[in-house]
């Protein structure tokens, strides 16, 4: 088995140095979301590891806007752009056509500045409300759940242009290929929050997978490279969101 696609992968998603000739060719980028799960949970080790240094070093508060300047970081604000151009367009009141015009405009305005905002106020709200013997085991989740919604979507939904550079992600549709994620994800929320809060954290991103899918699919017709990232980005707040909500109520 040829580790060519995962490079590519991890080349695309991250902005970590991975040498071109590692990533092959055409063939092997098409193939690389298959190993999208893969780099999320390398990326979710990496942040675990400087989690744990930073709360050593820090208070905890400090500790987590740090963690999440590392999210974003790691992977170059590429979601992050997406999310304010999908929500830039989303909420423009305007037809499909229209939307993913203004989706191709790479000026920014205040609809995605206020999502970006939000978002980012929220995930971090959420990991300073996190009971701290969770903390470790929600942090590694974050980016696999985020990271296995993007091949969920584009093997999904059908892509929402003629062509374009998520366009790729659409390829070699297969119902193995779709279900490798969603396992992937329900084992990782088992292996790491346990049977019932692993299972209830499981159903909660699978569904809000389904609801941004869902909602993707009603405005454009399918996805973009954007609605990929808006995704990511929101994926990633399930877990801790699922986690909080649990141990506020008592539950674990």
């Amino acid at each position: 088995m040829s580790l060519k696609p995962f490079f590519s992968a991890l080349r695309f998603l991250t902005i970590l140095p991975v040498p071109e000739s590692w990533c092959g060719n055409e063939t092997d980028f098409n193939k690389s979301p298959d190993w999208y799960p893969l780099v999320g949970l390398l990326i979710g080790l990496m942040l675990v590891a400087l989690d744990f240094f930073l709360c050593w070093l820090l208070p905890v508060s400090v500790a987590s806007v740090l963690l999440v300047l590392a999210m974003i970081s790691i992977s170059g604000a590429l979601h992050l752009d997406g999310l304010a151009d999908s929500a830039d367009a989303f909420f423009s009141s305007r037809g499909p056509v229209r939307m993913l015009e203004i989706m191709k405009d790479s000026r920014s305005g205040p609809m995605g500045v206020t999502a970006i905002i939000l978002v980012l106020l929220f995930k971090l709200t959420l990991l300073l409300a996190l009971p701290p013997v969770w903390r470790w085991q929600v942090v590694l989740l974050m980016p696999v759940a985020g990271r296995c919604a993007l091949p969920v979507i584009s093997r999904w939904l059908p892509y929402a242009r003629s062509v374009g550079t998520a366009a790729f992600t659409n390829s070699q549709f297969s119902l193995v290929r779709l279900g490798i994620p969603l396992a992937v994800l329900t084992v990782s929320s088992f292996a790491l929050l346990g049977r019932s809060a692993g299972g209830l954290v499981a159903v909660v991103v699978c569904v809000g997978i389904w609801a941004l899918g869902h909602y993707s699919h009603r405005k454009i017709g399918g996805f973009t490279g954007d609605t990929l990232g808006a995704t990511c980005e929101l994926v990633e707040l399930l877990p801790p969101l699922g986690v909080v909500i649990l141990a506020h109520q008592g539950m674990i």
